[in-house]
């Protein structure tokens, strides 16, 4: 439940909610959803989190980051680890939770809504805790992939629950068709 006069803040854990729309299959129009839920109230701030590879000649997470940051969304980075685990293999591990904890906890006071992109049950105590300042959290997640992408305490903990696939009209990004080529294009082509 949104309210038009209320203010509202957005919290997006990038990679969870890739990873769910991912689950889903579709991509998401962030444009699209700014859009969405600067409808559903008084939007005050959308954060993104997403943690970078910093060392890599070509990230394939930077356009998206360079779109949103000149696209009204405040971005939150910062440089993702690298290492290698037990057998051998290259992992990479970039957690923003704290910052996005920090971030909803400085806003706060100055929100009534707060849309959390997340199914990760580590942000329960954060959503509890906005809760006992007057804050109504929404979560955004997923209950429909195989595993689903929500834990259960936070989706028990939150003020309403969003199921991410129900969006997917609203925010998704549509389809790209397959080119296809036709012979005039062949001949222009080959000239």
């Amino acid at each position: 439940m949104f309210y038009k006069d209320e203010r509202l803040a957005l919290f997006i854990d990038g990679s969870n909610l890739y990873a769910a729309a991912k689950a889903l299959s579709f991509d998401i129009d962030y444009k699209l959803l700014r859009t969405e839920f600067m409808r559903r109230g008084k939007m005050v701030r959308a954060f993104y989190y997403t943690a970078l590879l910093e060392n890599d000649d070509y990230s394939p997470i930077r356009p998206l980051v360079d779109w949103l940051h000149y696209n009204g969304f405040t971005m939150r980075t910062k440089p993702a680890k690298e290492y290698t685990d037990s057998q051998g293999r290259r992992k990479v591990k970039g957690n923003m939770d704290i910052e996005l904890c920090v971030d909803a906890m400085e806003l706060a006071p100055r929100v009534d809504h707060i849309v959390l992109f997340s199914g990760d049950g580590d942000f329960r105590p954060l959503v509890e805790s906005l809760q006992r300042q007057g804050v109504r959290v929404s979560v955004v997640s997923t209950i429909r992939s195989q595993p689903p992408m929500i834990a259960d305490e936070l989706r028990r903990q939150a003020d309403n629950f969003i199921e991410l696939d129900e969006l997917r009209d609203v925010i998704g990004r549509p389809p790209r068709e397959p080119r296809v080529i036709s012979a005039e294009d062949m001949a222009v082509e080959s000239k």
